[in-house]
């Protein structure tokens, strides 16, 4: 099915602190959204804060962390590196594992059922 309404953007701040440029938090906008706006996941709401660090000695003056709601789980993300793009594309790749596995846990669908006296049903 298809349906010509674009979906609503997800509800997910980008904030920075530092000395960030805006190609980077451009950058940063189109690969959180492309995380966040998957088919399939429930509502993402949340932030994300990217900082660059003001030290010229810091080896990865780049941070950028995530704190996001997605249905009713919450997952935390973290990531440091040399570059803007680096700690973005970082950052993407842990929420985007992030989130499945948010989504997926307890949805094992291959689980016994419990014992009768953990509260299983019991035999007729």
């Amino acid at each position: 099915m298809t349906s010509d309404t674009p979906r609503t953007p997800p509800a997910v701040r980008l904030r920075s602190d530092g000395a960030v440029d805006k190609d980077t938090l451009d950058y940063a906008r189109t690969k959180i959204d492309a995380v966040v706006g998957r088919p399939g996941l429930p509502a993402v709401t949340g932030e994300v804060r990217i900082v660059r660090a003001g030290a010229r000695h810091a080896e990865l003056p780049w941070l950028a962390t995530a704190d996001l709601r997605v249905g009713g789980r919450q997952v935390v993300v973290v990531a440091e590196e040399a570059t803007g793009r680096e700690v973005v594309d970082t950052l993407r790749d842990r929420l985007h594992r992030q989130t499945d596995k948010a989504v997926h846990t307890g949805h094992d669908t291959h689980r016994t059922p419990p014992p009768p006296w953990r509260g299983g049903s019991r035999p007729a």
